[in-house]
């Protein structure tokens, strides 16, 4: 293994305490503190059984009140909420692939965004029926755009992007009756159905939870996805540094955080602008640094190497560390505790999206029209705030390591080309793949994906399962703060292959590819099921029957839980290691974990023990190995 070693949750937790001991210095509060002063949390909350849709209430049910003020009981107010939840987390993940779809309809050979993957732009309208023969790549762009701005408000018809499933899937979800219509009318439907008088029956509103879901991933999602690759190109495998010691003492550091790639990409940009470099040096800086935290930082560190210097729970540690001139942000999953946070030390907390104002900001909106002219406004005031960092305050934990990242489903598809050589395919096919799950060399595949969160102890269950699964040779695909877990502990580094059993680890050496496989943002986990759809139309066999598992280990919002249903209702097995909030509903439980196999051939899992979580998960996989008899 060489010099070769993971960083523990210890190191991760002890650079962070020191961290905090800085901000007790200058009077800064942390996550961490304010856990414990929300704990113990409502119990009627975490049951899903408090409603306050209209003002007669809020009721709350308990046994010696087992229904609200209009009659409703445990079920269906345990499911109105949940529906909501997944109807937020809908709309959130489609309105970014809405922005994007609109920036797309800004592209210029001389503007701030151009194609830069001009096949991909090319695939996809030809899988959408429209004729390219003679068009001008931009103005194919600008069709392309409104095409995919109408599928958020088409009158009739159901989402475009569901035609990449294979056949079955398809029947099963017309079946189901969860086909998505347009996206914006899902989740419209959603609210509608969980107004007072309305829906009150679990399966109705797990039925549209799925639906609303599949809006999601199978739509605004997909939009979200497929569109940044053409603008940004679609990502191939990158060398990149994670954890907090990429942030450099002597340069500028810029922090990109948020969801939002058109606003990093523009920072990226003129990160590198020579006017601003000389800048740079003038206020006595070597240059600029730009690191990302959160599925941002996985967006430009798919498509440009860019480090990564953590994930959801770490966002507070990088102003702690007194070396962050900015931190830029966009959309979703912003700490508002960064504004009163920022002003303990000199860094800059600049917002842009209107979508996502916050107190003690710094406003620059920013917008496809002015991205260029206000990107470079935005690192100007970073490179001019160098000058007011306090040395005494300045502490970076020397902790990164090594990473790999950047597997697009297309990446993935000719990495794995070179297993075997039993297929040489250049229209792309995952039977290499397939090969070496039938053989007995890989036993299957995981998908990890989602949030850190402060009711579990952060990033152990998303390293732990990883380990598990790597040893007992099931190669794991990862996006969001799941995938910035992995790069920061070393496990996307390639020497992580001597952590795997034998077969894994020889797929990894003649791949030349880490053991777990960096596929993007928490957006991107559209790409997961169109690789499912592939695997399950180049094998012949339904998605269901593939030993594929997905897990949110620590899942913790809104866009999570939209996740899980688009997941789930592909025909992936789910496996939870946070309870949703539906336990005060035998129903609700019974629906998620049992019912909707019936319509979709898969269900949740919830294990809150992680061992047995993993365990759990290697036995779905073995199952599925002896169903189809390998």
């Amino acid at each position: 293994m060489g010099d070769f070693r993971l960083t523990t949750i210890e190191e991760f937790e002890a650079a962070t305490d020191r961290l905090i001991e800085t901000g007790k210095k200058v009077g800064a509060d942390s996550w961490q503190l304010r856990v414990k002063n929300q704990t113990p949390h409502c119990k009627f909350g975490e049951q899903g059984i408090c409603c306050r849709i209209c003002s007669m209430g809020p009721c709350r049910i308990t046994p010696k009140a087992p229904r609200g003020i209009c009659g409703c009981d445990a079920h269906g107010i345990a499911g109105r909420n949940f529906l909501r939840f997944t109807a937020g987390g809908a709309a959130t993940h489609s309105d970014h692939g809405r922005e994007i779809c609109h920036t797309l309809h800004t592209v210029a050979p001389d503007g701030n965004y151009k194609v830069k993957d001009p096949e991909k732009l090319l695939c996809i309208a030809k899988e959408w029926g429209v004729e390219t023969e003679g068009k001008d790549i931009y103005d194919l762009a600008h069709e392309m755009s409104e095409l995919a701005l109408l599928e958020y408000g088409k009158p009739y018809g159901v989402q475009r992007w569901l035609k990449r499933a294979p056949e079955h899937t398809q029947k099963l979800w017309r079946d189901a009756e969860i086909e998505p219509r347009a996206i914006d009318r899902e989740v419209s439907t959603a609210m509608h159905m969980t107004h007072m008088g309305n829906s009150c029956k679990a399966e109705a509103l797990v039925r549209q939870s799925l639906r609303s879901g599949m809006s999601d991933g199978w739509g605004g999602s997909m939009c979200g996805t497929e569109f940044s690759d053409v603008m940004f190109g679609t990502p191939k495998p990158v060398d990149t540094e994670a954890n907090l010691g990429v942030m450099k003492e002597d340069m500028v550091n810029i922090i990109v955080h948020g969801h939002d790639p058109s606003l990093s990409e523009m920072i990226c940009d003129y990160s590198e602008d020579p006017e601003m470099l000389e800048l740079a040096k003038s206020v006595g800086a070597k240059g600029i640094n730009v690191a990302g935290v959160c599925c941002t930082s996985n967006e430009v560190a798919m498509r440009r190497g860019i480090p990564m210097a953590g994930n959801f729970l770490q966002q507070e540690n990088v102003v702690l560390t007194g070396a962050c001139e900015a931190i830029v942000v966009d959309v979703q999953c912003i700490f508002p505790a960064l504004g009163p946070l920022s002003k303990c030390f000199h860094t800059k907390f600049i917002t842009t999206s209107p979508i996502a104002q916050m107190p003690d900001s710094d406003f620059i909106r920013f917008d496809s029209k002015n991205a260029g002219e206000n990107a470079k406004k935005i690192v100007r005031a970073a490179v001019e705030n160098f000058v007011n960092r306090k040395p005494e305050l300045v502490y970076i934990p020397q902790m990164k390591q090594k990473a790999t990242v950047g597997y697009s489903t297309e990446a993935i598809v000719k990495v794995l080309d070179g297993v075997t050589n039993s297929y040489v395919d250049v229209t792309g096919t995952t039977k290499p793949l397939i090969e070496c799950i039938t053989s007995g060399v890989l036993r299957g595949a995981a998908a990890l994906v989602g949030c850190n969160n402060p009711r579990v102890r952060a990033d152990q269950a998303h390293i732990e399962l990883m380990k598990k699964l790597i040893a007992n040779d099931v190669i794991v695909i990862l996006s969001g703060c799941s995938a910035q877990a992995a790069a920061r502990a070393g496990l996307m580094d390639k020497e992580a292959k001597n952590l795997c059993g034998a077969g894994l680890k020889r797929v990894c050496e003649l791949a030349d590819i880490p053991p777990v496989l960096h596929m993007g943002s928490c957006v991107d986990i559209s790409r997961m099921v169109v690789l499912a759809s592939k695997l399950a139309k180049d094998s012949g066999l339904n998605i269901s029957q593939l030993p594929l598992v997905g897990c949110a280990p620590e899942w913790m919002s809104e866009k999570a839980v939209s996740i899980g249903n688009y997941v789930v209702a592909t025909g992936i097995d789910t496996f939870l290691g946070v309870e949703p909030q539906v336990s005060g509903s035998d129903q609700m439980v019974w629906w998620l974990t049992e019912g909707i196999r019936d319509w979709v051939e898969a269900a949740y899992t919830i294990e809150t023990n992680i061992e047995k979580l993993g365990d759990a998960m290697l036995a779905r996989i073995e199952e599925k190995r002896a169903a189809l008899g390998i």
